[in-house]
């Protein structure tokens, strides 16, 4: 199964990435990720983009293409994927098309923004790589991490007004693939329920009615 997974920044796409990801042995690809193994592997494309962010600047579409590509052509990714996280706009998902990359649906979980902002704010990371949430997933310790000991924090990006700013980017950029993917036949939508397991199931059942 070649998957699109899409959804606003909060809407739980990391984590539904990771059970579709075991159900049906496919990897879950984070375009950060890639990008960050990219510039660790000091590839040609990965120092590119390193030069970027390393001023601040986003990296352009071509280079996170290229990344993409090479990634999508690796023996991990024969059997399937799941894309999380990209294409995020109109012109990415026409540059993914133009690679004859076949997608099999593309998968919207669909969450109202006022939960979202209550959702980020909650959360709470680790420099170890764990993540927690206040009122979902508290740690056994209140600002301790139950992996390495270590405090936990809020990142910037999940601060209240961060989490509304993106929220807007996000509407205005990448929500348009929906109608994009919906001309295709692609597209399906799934409500984000407050219980993970519950997001989870409405997801196995719609991606078990297509055939792959």
């Amino acid at each position: 199964m070649n998957l699109i997974l899409m959804g606003a920044p909060g809407a739980g796409k990391g984590t539904q990435s990771e059970k579709i990801s075991e159900r049906w042995s496919i990897p879950a690809i984070s375009t950060g990720e890639i990008l960050r193994a990219a510039i660790k592997a000091g590839t040609a494309l990965g120092q590119e983009a390193k030069t970027y962010i390393d001023d601040g600047k986003l990296v352009p579409d071509a280079t996170v293409i290229g990344i993409i590509k090479e990634y999508l052509a690796s023996d991990k990714c024969q059997n399937g994927f799941i894309l999380d996280g990209f294409p995020r706009s109109i012109p990415q998902a026409e540059a993914l098309d133009a690679l004859g990359v076949k997608i099999d649906a593309a998968l919207s979980i669909e969450v109202a923004d006022d939960t979202i902002v209550k959702r980020m704010s909650g959360r709470r990371v680790c420099s170890c790589g764990a993540s927690y949430h206040v009122q979902f997933n508290p740690s056994k310790v209140e600002g301790v991490c139950d992996k390495c000991g270590a405090e936990t924090y809020v990142r910037a990006d999940d601060a209240p007004e961060t989490v509304t700013k993106r929220l807007a980017t996000y509407h205005a950029q990448t929500e348009p693939l929906k109608a994009y993917y919906a001309e295709k036949g692609l597209l399906i939508e799934v409500q984000g329920q407050q219980e993970v397991s519950d997001t989870t199931r409405l997801i196995f059942d719609a991606l078990d009615s297509i055939s792959v």
